[in-house]
């Protein structure tokens, strides 16, 4: 028989967990733990060992970022994070995927998605598409100065292997890679998980947010203005021209 699901939720709001606790053991995943700061959160992974952890960000105490961190950084765990949040791509999430987030979801989750969530990123799946991911990185990763991973070297790929996380990293999905490349699709899965294998990276989204900080893929530069030339569409864009 098939093991359950294991969760912990973690969130300072009480009825924030009880619900989440409610719609979760309705579909049998097991919560083992709750927590109401980061603190609680790391301890509870530590103690319980669970699949998946629901993270707020926002917490007293520790916050949400620290706590993945901490969590992600113990190599016994094994436990991937989810994020909730209860705004969509603000820079606290940015900083939780890199810390080692599997992906995120807003407060607002309808029950069967937050449900199909937990049980995607279990299988080792990454729950961001990387088109989003890369939206996030390319608004904040600027504003921060590249540190690469330690224990991570892109010299252990192969010339396709590199290749391929170029194009991972644009938001390419397996059967776009696979046409592009004039590959199979599971020649495509294979190179995939050579990738985060080498790199020590736990799904797409880490791969993303790692060719970005290391410059294998930099950012697009905002388009330059003429001068005297954009300020009236500038202006209709934000809903303050016209006239």
């Amino acid at each position: 028989m098939t093991r359950a699901l294991r969760a912990v939720i973690a969130d300072d709001q009480a009825l924030v967990r009880t619900g989440f606790k409610m719609i979760l053991t309705a579909d049998g995943i097991e919560v083992t733990a709750e927590a109401a700061d980061g603190a609680e959160a790391v301890a509870a992974v530590r103690r319980t060992r669970p699949d998946v952890v629901l993270m707020d960000i926002r917490m007293p105490q520790m916050d949400g970022i620290e706590a993945t961190r901490r969590i992600v950084g113990d190599d016994q765990a094994q436990t991937r994070v989810i994020i909730l949040t209860t705004y969509d791509l603000d820079h606290y999430v940015y900083a939780a995927l890199t810390a080692g987030a599997s992906g995120f979801l807003l407060k607002d989750v309808s029950p069967e998605h937050l449900v199909a969530a937990l049980r995607l990123v279990q299988t080792g799946d990454a729950l961001l598409a990387p088109t989003i991911t890369r939206r996030l990185i390319e608004r904040f990763a600027p504003h921060h100065e590249p540190q690469p991973p330690a224990h991570r070297d892109l010299s252990t790929l192969t010339p396709r292997e590199l290749e391929v996380l170029r194009l991972l990293a644009t938001g390419l999905s397996n059967a776009e890679l696979a046409s592009r490349l004039f590959l199979s699709p599971t020649t495509v899965k294979t190179h995939v998980a050579r990738i985060l294998s080498k790199l020590n990276l736990r799904d797409r989204v880490q791969a993303v947010v790692y060719a970005y900080e290391t410059g294998l893929i930099t950012p697009p530069q905002p388009p330059t203005r003429s001068p005297g030339g954009g300020g009236r569409r500038q202006g209709i864009r934000d809903g303050h021209g016209g006239g």
